[in-house]
């Protein structure tokens, strides 16, 4: 058995609040949860580094918001955002988000269009 080290890290308030009702509800702990998630995210990698495949880290640096979606298209392959979103949940990954800013001119739009 592998040892086990403590570490410390930051989350997102509202994350954890979520994460506790999943360990919760799936009777398991959160660090059963996070171990569970880290293994899959690096054993995943680790594979698709030895076959010399590339699209999994194109889809971790999309996820992490290091790449737009044009690039990560042009990388894997593809010319559908659907494609692209169904590798994102193929791979296990979260969709990024988009800065603030952003989401907020999205929101004032549609309002917008609601009002005319």
């Amino acid at each position: 058995m592998a040892a086990t080290v403590n570490f410390t890290g930051s989350v997102d308030r509202d994350l954890l609040k979520r994460v506790k009702v999943i360990a919760a509800k799936s009777d398991t702990s959160i660090n059963a949860l996070f171990n569970a998630e880290l293994r899959f995210l690096v054993e995943t990698f680790e594979a698709a580094e030895r076959s010399g495949n590339q699209n999994f880290k194109t889809l971790l640096d999309f996820s992490l918001g290091r790449i737009e979606d044009g690039k990560a298209l042009a990388a894997l392959g593809i010319d559908s955002q659907e494609d692209l979103f169904l590798l994102m949940a193929r791979a296990h990954l979260p969709m990024p988000r988009l800065p603030e800013a952003d989401t907020q001119n999205m929101v004032d739009s549609l309002h917008a269009l609601a009002s005319s």
